[in-house]
């Protein structure tokens, strides 16, 4: 009696996880909580009463305007008409995903990739090929390999500060694949929910920006610079998307929260805002400290890994590979310490097998060392 997708839907292993995690004793460094320290108070006063009513599908224009100046400052060359205000930035992979598949439809992602967008993708019948980052880029040959084979729809990519990997690509590179794209002219998604949470320098224009003749969808997100609970994220598109995004979100749910919106933009447009951005990198920054000494401590024999300049996330390679779902498990119960397996980042499971992320934002940084010696301990015992 249900849709035939259904057979495709797929749980969302961080929600699990995170409902697993919430036991008091658990340290978790599964999901990519921002730090309790680091929420802002939500202060409605002054709030207009007329946003109670219902609003416009597009979002608030106050916001819209200051979204798209934001999006000018990092080199996207766009207007606030071309900005589409979400309930969450995940509602523009929920979007994406309608707009393009079909049962079947080719789709290439960076392997690894966001597992919440895979989710997606595979519950609407997406055939998904993934090109392998190669120390921390994305080879612009084997993304034009890809994309002779496979013919995709839609090509979805996170260049900065990606989740998981926490790769950050380069403007060379980014500038490289913009002419692989262009070349093909397929729509490209690119998703930037962390560039603002960069710890050693700013991040590359977007690389939507470096494109000359191909659709493209660019996402943003409030969740970890402001209140996740809030779900406000935002898209901006190119002409010829956008009036379809548009009737999709209508379809959806009508528009966005508008108290959400109003709130985020006294924000954005706050003078303090800048140095509340400021805050939050430096709080973060001492999070990926403490788990960079701790990691070389504990993991150093055992697994690989890159710093990462921004996001929340170090992303392991195990020496010795073993299945990190299974992992978890024994790490929940009997460690209580909370991680992501890395299999559920790949179209392919399997390819995932030996690699963990882990996140530095919601723990205190005093417990990341206990948490790490722990987990680096069951390693070692589940590779004898």
């Amino acid at each position: 009696m249900f849709s035939e997708r259904i057979e495709r839907l797929m749980g969302s292993l961080i929600r699990e996880i995170l409902a697993a995690a919430q036991r008091p004793e658990v340290i978790s460094f599964a999901g990519g909580l921002p730090a309790a320290s680091c929420l802002p108070k939500l202060d409605f006063t002054g709030m207009p009463q007329s946003l109670a009513q219902y609003g416009t599908t597009e979002g608030e224009p106050e916001l819209r305007e200051l979204i798209a100046a934001q999006a000018r400052k990092m080199g996207l060359d766009c207007t606030a008409q071309q900005v589409l205000v979400l309930s969450g930035s995940q509602q523009a992979i929920d979007l994406a995903s309608k707009l393009f598949i079909d049962p079947g439809t080719p789709l290439v992602t960076e392997g690894p990739t966001y597992l919440a967008a895979l989710q997606s993708f595979n519950l609407f019948g997406a055939s998904i090929t993934a090109v392998a980052q190669e120390n921390g880029q994305l080879s612009p040959e084997k993304l034009d390999q890809a994309l002779r084979n496979a013919k995709p729809r839609l090509t979805y990519l996170i260049p900065s500060f990606q989740n998981p990997s926490g790769a950050c690509y380069s403007a060379e590179n980014r500038r490289a694949l913009a002419e692989v794209i262009d070349s093909h002219g397929l729509p490209v998604f690119e998703d930037d929910p962390y560039r603002a949470l960069s710890y050693d320098g700013e991040a590359p224009a977007p690389l939507v920006s470096h494109l000359k003749n191909t659709p493209w969808i660019y996402a943003g997100s409030f969740s970890k610079t402001l209140a996740p609970g809030l779900r406000e994220g935002y898209l901006i598109a190119s002409p010829e998307l956008y009036p379809h995004l548009v009737k999709l979100k209508q379809s959806t749910d009508l528009h966005s929260n508008r108290p959400g919106q109003w709130f985020i933009a006294q924000q954005l447009a706050s003078p303090d805002f800048p140095a509340h951005l400021q805050s939050l990198r430096d709080t973060y920054r001492v999070g990926r400290d403490a788990m960079q000494t701790a990691l070389e401590k504990h993991f150093s024999d055992l697994a690989d890994w890159q710093v990462p300049k921004g996001g929340l996330f170090f992303w392991l390679t195990l020496k010795r590979p073993q299945d990190t779902r299974e992992l978890l498990k024994v790490a929940l119960a009997e460690c209580n310490v909370a991680f992501m397996p890395g299999e559920p980042f790949y179209p392919d499971p399997e390819d995932g097998i030996g690699h963990l992320r882990l996140n530095f934002s919601h723990a205190a940084p005093e417990r990341i060392d206990e948490g790490i010696a722990r987990l680096a301990q069951l390693v070692r015992q589940a590779a004898i």
